[in-house]
Parts: structure tokens; sequence; C-alpha cells
């Protein structure tokens, strides 16, 4: 598996977190690897062969060629067919709804072919000038230049979401969005909304999603660490509630987790 991350131009480097290319060679035995969620609205670019998502233990869809993953907030599985090669934009949770005029909410725990997003004749110019680039670099330059022209039509995030995302993520989702609206508590329902508008999910549930990427990160990088000690250390109450939250996220617990065939990719993603 080849996986490799590239920087966003510095004028979209607030809403863009990365490029990332993935290519995973054809094989008999493909494994089905499990997605978990992340906080972070991808769109994404398959070159090679179709990829499968499961929506159920053997029933499942073949994910579009071009199409955007909204908020998740459950696992799932996908299973290439041959071989994977695809190229992706990675957003931070209040990034894409700067360059779209849709609800998010309505984008969320699916793929949304990029047709019904941006229009037929506007996403089959740009798939088309992806597929025959030449390398990623030049994909890079044609969707920052794409995703510029939009972001100057469309208008931005509203500041009380932008701040309280900003404040979730500097504190690694420990913090309540009672803290975070202390001086103004009467804004709390229009937050709410502004967050399924903007974000697909609510305040609360970005910031577990965010407390879990934190837990998973010193999971991957302290293997063999007590678990109680990850809990304290991402503010969990105990290890009973970190182990919790684990499953509703990624159906499995912390153990079983590290060294699990079927989340090497989910690994390399958080590494």
């Amino acid at each position: 598996m080849n996986y490799q991350t590239f920087e966003p131009h510095p004028d979209l480097a607030a809403l863009i977190s990365c490029y990332w290319t993935l290519e995973v060679p054809a094989s008999d035995k493909p494994e089905r690897q499990r997605i978990i969620p992340d906080g972070k609205i991808e769109m994404v670019f398959v070159f090679g062969d179709d990829i499968k998502r499961y929506t159920s233990e053997e029933d499942f869809i073949l994910q579009p060629r071009a199409f955007v993953l909204g908020q998740t907030l459950e696992p799932f599985y996908v299973e290439p067919t041959g071989t994977v090669n695809s190229f992706s934009v990675s957003f931070y949770p209040y990034g894409f709804a700067n360059f779209v005029d849709v609800p998010l909410k309505t984008l969320a725990n699916k793929e949304t072919p990029i047709s019904d997003i941006f229009g037929e004749e506007t996403a089959n110019n740009l798939e088309e000038q992806i597929i025959q680039a030449t390398d990623t670099q030049e994909r890079i330059t044609i969707v920052e230049k794409f995703l510029l022209a939009r972001l100057n039509q469309t208008a931005t995030v509203d500041a009380i979401v932008k701040s309280t995302v900003e404040a979730l993520l500097n504190t690694k989702g420990n913090t309540s969005i009672s803290n975070i609206l202390r001086k103004d508590p009467s804004k709390r329902r229009q937050l709410e909304r502004k967050f399924s508008e903007q974000i697909g999910i609510s305040p609360k549930q970005l910031g577990k999603v965010i407390r879990l990427q934190s837990a998973l990160k010193l999971l991957l990088s302290r293997e063999g660490e007590n678990l109680t000690h990850i809990a304290y250390e991402s503010n969990y109450y105990d290890q009973a509630h970190f182990i919790k939250d684990f499953k509703e996220f990624t159906g499995i617990s912390p153990k079983e987790f590290l060294g699990h065939k079927n989340m090497e990719l989910s690994s390399a993603f958080y590494k």
C-alpha cells in the first residue's frame, strides 16, 4: 500500500487539511477495510478499479468514480475489486462549506457524486481534467484552481461555527459546548442549526470524533501502553468510557484495532 499526503496552497491551508493519494496493487484475496469517522469531509477521484462500499454484511454498492464523502458517525467497510488508485482532497470540518451552497447535513453518512453538488457539466469537466493529468502535482493545481474560483462565489462559514470548531480542535475535543458559549449561552440553538448546515453533524458529535482522533493517534504511537493512561490523557472519565466511545465510532475495541488486518487503511491515515 502506497499512501502519500501533500500540503495545500497557503490560500487554502485554513480550509484543506491535505491532499492524499492511495495506490494498492490488485490481490487475489482483497481485504475489506474498515473506515472510521475522522471529522473531515473528503472529495475523492477514483482512477483504478471500482471500490465496493458495504451497506450490510453481504450487500454493497459501488462507490462513484468522483464523489464527496460527508461527515460519518459510524464505521463502514470498503473493498477493492482490483487495483486501487485514487486522489483525494481532505477538508477540515468547516472547510468544505466554503465551496458549496448545499446544507452539509444532506451529504452526511454517504458518498455523493460531485455532479449532484457542482452540476453535471462542471463536475464532468473537473473529473476529465483530473483523470487526464499526468501526475499528482498537476492534479493539485487543477483542483486548487477550481476551489479558489468557487471560494470567491460562495458565502463563508459563520464565525460562530468556525470559532467553535477551532476551540474543539485546539482542545482535542476536550471542551464542552456550554463552556465555548459561556459568554452567550442563548446562541446554542443557532450554533446547532449552523453546524447542521455547514458541518453536517452536531457540535457535540464533532467533539467526540475529534477526541477519538487524538486517542487513536496516541494508541498507534504508543502500542503496548496501558489503555487507562491513554484514556486519562485523552480526558475520558475512565477506561470504560474510552472503550465505549471507541467502539461507537470504530465498531471494535482498542485492543482489536491494533494489528487488525481490516484496520490497515485507517491506521495509515491516522499515522
